[in-house]
């Protein structure tokens, strides 16, 4: 889920990696917050908008670029595929990226970016640990009700040994806290994070079958735009 160094640690069973989806917002709230302290200190030196693109790179740097890649996949496989599951799912391995990977890379970085410096310009640095968090929740909701679309990898182990109650009782908790820190600023992410779940896991559904892991690297990024453009939004009507 980062790049975070974790020291010398045992490769994990099966059973960890489903136990660790609970994880998944408290990692996006440590990332959330590091891009908030080097926000800070960035806005000490810089204008909002070199401070907006140093801020990318540490974002892609801090997650290894890791749902950056699997969007690339998803964008490549959805293109390529021609509607076949078999197909889909074959795209998904290959390495190389096409023309529709850089293309929605580009375009998702690019709204990324002028996000983050509308936020800085208004002086919220600190908001910018909800996106990741909200993210990583959507992961969580598609993994507890999503099938894998594999019988096999890491989504399997998850599907298998996930706590889908834990799961409802973080997500509820963590968005109860959202509510009460952030109030109605936070009402329009929500919404358009909400939005963008549905029809995504609907697009999963009807073209494989489930979800993968590159789905739902696909599914953070895209996530985490929404969430920012909702905050962004909601500074603009005044929320």
């Amino acid at each position: 889920m980062s790049s975070l160094p974790m020291g010398n640690t045992q490769a994990p069973s099966d059973r960890d990696i489903g136990a660790s989806v609970n994880f998944y917002p408290l990692v996006g709230a440590v990332l959330g917050l590091i891009l908030s302290a080097v926000a800070v200190s960035f806005m000490q030196v810089f204008g909002s908008v070199l401070s907006a693109a140093l801020i990318l790179a540490v974002w892609v740097y801090l997650t290894g670029a890791l749902h950056i890649d699997g969007l690339a996949d998803s964008a490549d496989a959805w293109i390529g595929g021609l509607g076949s599951k078999e197909r889909t799912l074959s795209l998904m391995k290959d390495p190389t990226s096409g023309p529709f990977a850089i293309v929605t890379l580009l375009l998702v970085l690019f709204v990324k970016l002028a996000a983050i410096e509308a936020l800085l310009n208004n002086g919220h640095n600190l908001i910018l640990v909800w996106p990741l968090v909200i993210a990583r929740l959507s992961v969580m909701i598609l993994f507890a009700t999503t099938p894998n679309a594999r019988s096999t990898g890491l989504g399997e182990a998850i599907s298998t040994y996930l706590s889908r109650d834990k799961v409802f009782m973080i997500c509820g908790a963590t968005l109860l806290i959202s509510l009460v820190m952030l109030q109605w600023l936070i009402i329009p992410s929500i919404f358009l994070a909400s939005i963008g779940f549905v029809y995504l896991r609907l697009k999963m559904m009807k073209r494989i079958d489930g979800c993968t892991g590159d789905t739902a690297g696909a599914l953070i990024e895209i996530t985490e735009v929404l969430v920012l453009l909702g905050l962004v939004a909601a500074l603009g009507l005044g929320l």
